[in-house]
């Protein structure tokens, strides 16, 4: 049996942590505002999808939004001393009983619903199965009803298979009394419609560079002397500038732009050597990291088609090759393509334990042959 302590959090990210021991979030202002004006304005929603890109705060604030509602005495409780004034800040002390609950998991208003841990394969599993969504009843039905609310977190929306989304489409579509679920969501497109239809939407935007950084700060990160690389691969993420800076994120980018130099004739040496490195459990970085990066390259490299070469450079020399690579608007869509293509690929291989070495040499050279569609081989 794995110890509890010892088993990964399918919503926290590795060095970080984890979203409910935030005690502010930064740059999500106006996503704060507006559950605020609903709730003092009673027009509080049952549901509400949180939105936007990955890392940029949507798992802090559904735990805000959560902490606010299970420690905040219901609208009508106006006590020995009448009703308190409508709250003006969503901020609730951290030696508050709810609280130390919700950090310690123990809060009985909340539930949460999230990627269970494989005992037989020890490993979380790669969707939310119903079996973790039908644990919604039992908690509806021993969770106290005596006026009191209740707040249910799921993170990631997105990671239901679908018998799992259809039970929580019945909860949106008959919500129990006092209750409110918050549903986080990456990439809404792929909920079924008639989830997102019942759910009301805040947006979490990308947060600019100086934001960033304080975020970063405030979660005990250690912000590099020259920050320009880490800001222009993070993207206004939070959770990818942990990622890179707990990982080999900057040097595997780095080791891409190199590569790509003589693209689309790359050294068939240097790819190999980059797929060995990233693939080596020793290695400074993994498969899946170094699939990231590539990702990532893929997408600034269309970008830079429709929008010209992106400011700042996130390693030397990016600019003129990203230029050289995807001159044009009919560049960027044919990049585009192969971007999602290229995506497609990974993850079922990584789904099916393709040998990770292979898996990345192999996208390496499907990447060289792209740019040999759009250019022709260097003399």
């Amino acid at each position: 049996m794995t110890d509890p302590d010892d088993i990964p959090q399918a919503d926290r990210l590795e060095g970080a942590p984890h979203p409910r021991d935030a005690a502010a979030l930064i740059g999500q202002a106006a996503a704060e505002k507006a559950f605020l004006d609903a709730y003092t304005s009673d027009r509080l929603h049952h549901a509400w999808l949180i939105t936007g890109p990955r890392g940029v705060g949507k798992a802090t604030l559904a735990w805000r939004l959560a902490r606010f509602l299970l420690a905040t005495p219901p609208a009508g409780d106006d006590g020995l001393f009448g009703a308190p004034p409508p709250p003006e800040t969503l901020d609730i002390d951290p030696e508050h009983p709810v609280s130390r609950r919700m950090r310690a998991l123990s809060e009985p208003g909340l539930f949460l619903l999230r990627r269970p841990w494989d005992e037989k394969a020890k490993r979380l599993k790669r969707e939310i199965t119903v079996d973790e969504a039908r644990k919604l009843k039992g908690f509806f039905t021993m969770s106290a009803t005596d006026g009191g609310h209740r707040a249910v977190i799921i993170d990631s929306a997105d990671e239901m298979n679908p018998s799992a989304a259809n039970a929580v489409l019945k909860l949106l579509e008959e919500p129990p009394a006092r209750t409110t679920l918050f549903l986080i969501s990456h990439q809404p497109s792929r909920l079924l419609p008639t989830i997102r239809s019942r759910c009301r939407t805040l947006r979490c935007r990308p947060l600019p560079p100086e934001e960033m950084t304080r975020a970063l700060e405030a979660a005990g990160a250690e912000i590099p002397e020259q920050p320009d690389a880490l800001t222009a691969l993070a993207d206004g993420s939070v959770g990818a500038a942990f990622t890179l800076l707990n990982g080999s994120g900057l040097g595997f980018y780095t080791a891409l732009i190199r590569l790509f130099e003589r693209a689309p004739d790359i050294d068939r040496e240097l790819a190999l050597a980059f797929a060995e490195r990233a693939a080596s459990r020793s290695g400074d970085a993994t498969a899946d990291q170094a699939l990231e990066m590539i990702d990532l390259f893929l997408t600034r490299l269309a970008r830079t088609g429709a929008l010209g070469p992106p400011e700042p450079q996130a390693a030397p020399g990016e600019a003129a090759l990203l230029s050289r690579l995807c001159p044009d608007i009919a560049a960027a869509r044919h990049w585009a393509t192969l971007q999602q293509a290229i995506g497609e690929r990974a993850r079922h291989g990584l789904a099916v334990n393709l040998d990770p070495v292979a898996l990345l040499l192999d996208t390496v050279l499907k990447i060289n042959a792209g740019a040999g569609e759009v250019l022709p081989a260097p003399a």
